[in-house]
């Protein structure tokens, strides 16, 4: 396992990978910049910062941090609450303070609590989500910006209606272009053609977006019927080298500190950033082909310290995030490494070739989401979890429908609920048996039996008819409620009413004084 989390050692792997992850970064990062009402380079320092100081300070080898969609309603209710993105950005420092707080008081391990038919349903539903909200821009309509997750969008449509608007506004040269990007990619992965050397270090992404810029090239200057139009390509400010950048960093202003709505948005960003970086953490161990763990106070500490450099800097609040997880591990990313050096391509691209990066359709990027979207939601995901039982199945689809209706974290709270809801069905089936020979019967309590059994307890003490025997067997059980033990008397004394006997065996092992035997 330590060889196959070296950076060094899985280059041919991590190096493809991470040409992928800039490649679906690049107009997430632009697109949430501009949902959020802040300055389309903020998105993009954001994604710097969490794919150079996140991705080498977590401890997970496959998870990506950056701009999240799930902050745009924050970041744009604080920025207008605060008056000024600058003081704004006081606020992303101090909550990146907070997280710091939160990883050394080890709050991470609320993560452990999630249930994994919840993540498995969060997964899918994402997959869903990125191929509904990619196939306007496959159409060549970009009003949503790129990103959005939640049902309602800020455009005053939904991801349906959006859907049906976007047929009237059909662009011939994003549907072509995007039609023959799935085929690349599909083609790509063909066992036939993954034996070749060149197809293995080559990710299909990239083929896909320099075939999407000739052949709008080639639209513009020989088929204009196909050409696409300006605002259908990624737009990002062009810079003319390193001082350039530099000059577009923006910087907090401090003085803001005295003011309590700082404090409170600094709060409401470290908790919903910390929440969905665990959720996305526990996802992304989950689809880890190698099955690693990573540690979720450590990830705490990491995003901690990344949104404070990225506060520092100019740039959005950051988390760990679904999409481009899960394209770094459909990818082949094995490391840190795939993590770090997208960072790293996005600030190369960004101060060198910004000219190049304006000419790439987003059709090309929609299919490469699209593509995504489909190995997180495959239909046989919907079938493995059937089979698993309702237990399993009911809290993964109602996941799926309450994340695709509303956003993730409403989505995860519902799925969590269900989830516990199972949960305590199933204790309440297992904490009690109880077994009948002729007129002998046997209640046995297994595991803990808490209060919450007590109902179960009682309606089972209604089931014993007149005139039988009862043991009540207790030794198994770790914990018994003092609730449990006050029915067990009360029944006790009504039992002679019901010509019931009753017995209970007791042990020297049983760690409840009610069944212990004392000599």
């Amino acid at each position: 396992m330590r060889n196959v989390s070296n950076p060094l050692g899985n280059l041919s792997h991590d190096i493809p990978a991470s040409i992928v992850v800039f490649l679906v970064a690049l107009p997430l990062c632009l697109g949430i910049a501009l949902a959020s009402g802040a300055p389309m380079f903020a998105g993009i320092i954001a994604g710097i910062v969490g794919g150079l100081v996140i991705g080498s300070l977590s401890g997970s080898q496959v998870s990506v941090s950056g701009p999240a969609a799930g902050l745009t309603t924050i970041v744009i209710a604080a920025i207008h609450d605060l008056g000024s993105f600058q003081v704004f950005l006081c606020a992303v420092v101090l909550a990146g303070a907070i997280q710091i707080v939160l990883g050394f008081v080890k709050a991470g391990s609320i993560g452990h609590f999630f249930p994994s038919a919840v993540i498995k349903g969060m997964l899918a539903a994402i997959g869903i989500i990125l191929i509904l909200k990619q196939v306007p821009h496959a159409l060549g309509y970009d009003r949503d910006f790129e990103g959005d997750e939640s049902f309602d969008q800020p455009d005053g449509q939904n991801t349906f209606t959006e859907i049906m608007n976007a047929w009237d506004y059909v662009t011939p040269g994003a549907i072509l272009i995007c039609l023959l990007s799935i085929a690349i990619i599909i083609l790509w992965e063909r066992p036939q053609l993954k034996k070749y050397a060149f197809f293995q270090w080559v990710p299909s992404p990239l083929v896909v977006v320099l075939l999407g810029i000739s052949a709008n090239l080639l639209f513009e200057h020989s088929v204009p019927f196909l050409d696409i139009p300006a605002e259908h390509l990624v737009a990002i400010q062009a810079s003319t080298g390193v001082s350039d950048f530099l000059g577009q960093l923006t910087f907090p202003d401090f003085s803001a500190l005295t003011n309590s709505k700082v404090y409170f948005t600094a709060i409401t960003l470290a908790l919903v950033a910390s929440l969905e970086s665990l959720l996305s953490l526990e996802a992304a161990d989950k689809m880890d082909h190698f099955k690693r763990t990573t540690p979720p106070n450590r990830e705490l500490k990491a995003q901690g310290i990344g949104n404070m450099i990225s506060g520092l800097l100019g740039g959005l609040p950051i988390t760990a995030v679904i999409v481009r997880s899960s394209a770094n591990i459909s990818s082949g990313g094995r490391s840190r490494a795939s993590t770090i050096l997208h960072g790293m391509w996005l600030l190369l691209a960004v101060i060198l070739i910004p000219r190049f990066l304006n000419l790439i359709p987003l059709a090309c990027l929609a299919a490469i989401l699209i593509m995504t979207g489909f190995k997180l939601t495959k239909p046989q995901l919907y079938v493995d979890m059937f089979r698993k039982g309702i237990g399993q199945y009911l809290p993964f689809i109602v996941t799926v429908v309450a994340i695709l209706f509303t956003n993730l974290l409403i989505g995860i709270f519902i799925g969590i609920i269900v989830g516990v809801f199972f949960v305590l069905r199933s204790n309440f089936q297992e904490a009690l048996s109880l077994v009948k020979h002729g007129e002998n019967y046997l209640l046995r309590m297994h595991k803990d039996v808490s209060f919450l059994n007590k109902a179960l307890l009682r309606q089972t003490f209604e089931k014993i008819p007149r005139n039988t025997n009862l043991i009540i067997d207790g030794g198994d059980s770790q914990f018994i409620d003092a609730d449990i033990i006050e029915t067990i008397e009360d029944f006790m004394l009504n039992a002679p009413s019901r010509h019931i006997q009753v017995e209970i065996k007791k042990s020297y092992a049983s760690l409840n004084d009610f069944f212990r035997k004392h000599d």
